[in-house]
């Protein structure tokens, strides 16, 4: 029988736990739009075609050094993800949003 996963971890010695975090933390990794792209097997093409673009807007934004996060998250959501930001401290991690509340403020 299946276990749920928040009794486990309450039953982890905090060194566990902390080992846990840390494997989980290397486990994500950084990639390039288009590197993200091709892991989730798709074209640009197929990218384009879901954004409603032509395939070199796709290469534009992929290639592109800076650019809106409404792009981006545009972008992840069309590959079926989600677009998720963090503010990195060295005492804490902090996930920065919603954006969709800045943009009615200040747009």
């Amino acid at each position: 029988m299946a276990k749920n996963f928040k009794t486990l971890q309450a039953k982890m010695n905090p060194e566990a736990h902390a080992r846990a975090v840390a494997r989980a933390d290397e486990a994500i990794q950084e990639m390039a739009l288009d590197e993200l792209r091709i892991a989730r097997e798709m074209t640009q093409a197929e990218l384009a075609k879901k954004l409603k673009k032509g395939q070199p807007a796709v290469s534009k934004i992929e290639n592109s050094a800076d650019m809106y996060i409404s792009t981006l998250q545009k972008s992840v959501a069309a590959m079926g993800g989600i677009l998720e930001i963090r503010a990195i401290f060295p005492e804490t991690t902090v996930r920065v949003g919603p954006f969709a509340k800045l943009r009615k403020r200040h747009g």
